[in-house]
């Protein structure tokens, strides 16, 4: 199975408050969010698929901060990326946007954050575009 680094895309249409575990809790303003993981393990890319089944309420388990955003009932998985063979999920991360979630997604690396926000979807996803571009 192939695996690399990937990044989530999260419409998040009005503000939503959200405990995310040991960071607890906070206030995400509406706009368009990024999450950026590694898939390099056993499984590879199938955790995006994981993300899908939480995202679409089939799976509770809370394993990652991730989970908690994607698990929120007005939160909705708008789209995906994926470097194959890529272990850059820092370099990826630290390209995006700041982060209204200090350390979020980022327990263990020195990242300030793998989630970072944008006004809207489309900001979203055009900035992933262009970092999954220059690092491809």
């Amino acid at each position: 199975m192939t695996g690399g680094t990937y990044t989530l895309v999260y419409e998040v249409p009005e503000q939503i408050g959200l405990t995310v575990g040991a960071l607890g809790d906070h206030r995400l303003p509406a706009g368009g969010y990024t999450y950026t993981g590694s898939a390099l393990g056993r499984g590879g890319f199938s955790r995006i698929e994981r993300h899908e089944r939480v995202a679409a309420g089939e799976h509770d388990t809370r394993h990652w901060h991730v989970d908690y955003l994607g698990s929120h009932e007005r939160v909705r998985l708008v789209d995906d990326w994926r470097l194959p063979a890529a272990a850059v999920e820092c370099a990826v991360a630290r390209r995006l946007a700041d982060s209204p979630v200090p350390g979020f997604g980022a327990s263990d690396c020195d990242c300030a954050a793998h989630l970072a926000r944008y006004p809207d979807v489309e900001t979203a996803r055009e900035a992933v575009t262009e970092v999954h571009g220059e690092l491809s």
